[in-house]
């Protein structure tokens, strides 16, 4: 996925995942994933994708600052 944020593009094929959380099955309607990439910049970004009861019900991308980046893995480990 692509997606431009800022007049910047923040791509899911050109950028580097670091981790990836999936929460629930495949088909679960609370379902979602979270993945962390970097972009050979250094620019951080969370793909979302997710069921339509999840937080995340289309699929997204958001930009987050590399010190939010750690503490999100922080959290998930």
């Amino acid at each position: 996925m692509k997606k431009i944020i800022c007049k910047y593009e923040y791509d899911t094929d050109r950028s580097q995942l670091i981790k990836k959380i999936v929460t629930g099955q495949f088909g679960d309607p609370a379902g979602y994933e979270e993945t962390l990439y970097c972009t050979e910049d250094g620019k951080y970004f969370i793909y979302v994708n997710g069921g339509e009861e999840s937080p995340y019900p289309k699929e997204d991308i958001k930009r987050i600052a590399k010190e939010k980046a750690t503490l999100w893995l922080a959290e998930r480990e």
